[in-house]
């Protein structure tokens, strides 16, 4: 095996075939979702402020691995490195949003427009306005991890990007959706935030210092990772069984809305990722860089959607076509990122 893949000891068999496993998760929740309504309904129910519980503890355990690789000894060291933050932040804030906005209407207003009502695709704009605006928060640690991502650089890139997130979503959105005012859910926003960044960081930094030794660090880091992939899995699956009955009884709906998110989604990548080619970023930095724009904020964008547009409204539905796009999406980048690491310096 090149250096241009994982090595043995970064990924194991299991992560490896990681897309297999994935798409059987999906099959897997379709099928409960389908044969066991009351056990779904139950996860659905177990939320608080628009985030699912059960899904937030899968998140939480995908991430504590990342944190624990955290050494906050190394965060001055981003200062120092400044280019992929400026990309990160010049793709997610000044272009992203307005070229998702962009491809929405574009396909929902015209390319589309024999098959969907206006009054429909109206509201399917708005919902990948939302997916837009909204960069990932918790996904880019694994995806960071599975591209052998510098922790220390995608935790700063993460928290910067929230803390733009507070203060630009609702009037990027508001611009965009053409509105006077939005309702942002900011106890969604800030509860997300403490349940995916923080308590997995302060987990990470206590273990860190229990364990000691970089060795020992190492080996545990090494022994926990494969819970990242389990989590992944499951909440492939949780996600699949909550949306299965809209996904089973709308598949070309669920197929139109899947295009311009396809099409932006390896669109984002490109420019940021070229853009740190060009900048000469260290793979270690540029692929999370990329993924981060690439992925979504999918919590708060669902949990906006409903808040606005109701639960059954098309915008609600967007979003969560983002949520199953998303994943097959970002594993192809992964491999794609790890594919073409050598051509970093």
């Amino acid at each position: 095996m090149t250096d241009t893949t994982p090595s043995d000891s970064a990924l194991g068999t299991f992560e490896r075939y990681l897309t297999l496993w994935v798409a059987l998760a999906m099959i897997a929740g379709l099928a409960i979702g389908t044969l066991a309504p009351g056990l779904v309904q139950a996860i659905a129910a177990a939320e608080v402020a628009n985030i699912n519980l059960v899904v937030a503890v899968l998140i939480w355990a995908m991430v504590y691995p990342m944190m624990v690789g955290v050494d906050f000894g190394a965060v001055a060291g981003v200062a120092r490195q400044p280019r992929g933050l400026i990309v990160t932040l010049v793709v997610n804030w000044l272009i992203k949003p307005f070229t998702m906005a962009l491809l929405a209407v574009l396909f929902f207003n015209y390319v589309f427009a024999p098959w969907i009502a206006p009054e429909d695709a109206a509201q399917y704009t708005a919902g990948l306005i939302l997916l837009g605006a909204a960069p990932c928060t918790a996904m880019v640690f694994v995806w960071s991890q599975l591209t052998r991502g510098d922790a220390t650089y995608t935790l700063v890139q993460v928290s910067v990007n929230d803390l733009i997130m507070v203060v630009a979503f609702a009037p990027i959105v508001a611009f965009l959706l053409g509105v006077t005012e939005i309702s942002v859910p900011w106890e969604t926003l800030v509860l997300a935030t403490v349940l995916y960044v923080v308590l997995p960081l302060v987990a990470g930094l206590l273990t860190r210092r229990a364990l000691g030794s970089p060795k020992a660090i190492e080996a545990f880091t090494a022994r926990v990772k494969p819970w990242s992939v389990v989590g992944l899995i499951a909440t492939v699956a949780i996600l699949f069984g909550l949306q299965g009955e809209v996904i089973l009884s709308r598949p070309l709906v669920i197929a139109l809305i899947a295009v311009p998110i396809v099409i932006q989604s390896y669109g984002i990548f490109a420019l940021a990722y070229g853009a740190a080619y060009a900048l000469k970023v260290p793979h270690k930095i540029a692929a999370p860089c990329a993924m981060i724009g690439t992925s979504n904020f999918f919590e708060l964008a669902v949990a906006v959607a409903i808040s606005l547009f109701g639960l059954n409204s098309g915008a609600a539905l967007a979003t969560v076509v983002g949520v199953l796009v998303e994943v097959p999406v970002m594993l192809s980048l992964v491999y794609f990122a790890n594919r073409t690491r050598a051509r970093f310096a």
